[in-house]
């Protein structure tokens, strides 16, 4: 079973030195190091980690890929907007934003983009807080 098991998150990337500074700079992320296949390793406090995978020519999400749980989401948002990072909103049908953030009764989001156009998300989960 793989219940117990560790989860890494591969990104794609075009720019190793670009997106190394994002994700340790900007998210603060802690870097492992290189790996002999190229990719670069970074961990969060909470053990799960980050693999950023050399792909010069790149690649378009379509999707998030890869969401962040945190405690507070407004918090978050103006912590990480300080470091530069720069959120979306959306204004569609089923999908509309409020100061970047997206809200159902289970849950809050806001996306952001990184340097190589992987989709990012910070969630907070609302069934925790009642």
């Amino acid at each position: 079973m793989l219940t117990k098991s560790h989860i890494t998150t591969m990104l794609p990337v075009r720019q190793m030195d670009r997106a190394r500074s994002f994700y340790q700079d900007k998210l603060g992320l802690i870097p492992e190091g290189m790996h002999d296949d190229g990719s670069w390793v970074m961990r969060c406090a909470d053990g799960g980690t980050v693999s950023l995978i050399p792909k010069p020519e790149g690649t378009k999400a379509e999707h998030t890929a890869l969401s962040f749980e945190v405690d507070n989401i407004d918090a978050e948002i103006k912590d990480l907007e300080v470091r530069g990072v720069k959120f979306e909103d959306y204004d569609m049908p089923g999908l509309k934003t409020l100061n970047h953030v997206f809200a159902t009764k289970d849950e809050k989001c806001a996306w952001f983009t990184d340097p190589e156009g992987n989709i990012l998300c910070i969630h907070q989960e609302m069934r925790k807080h009642h």
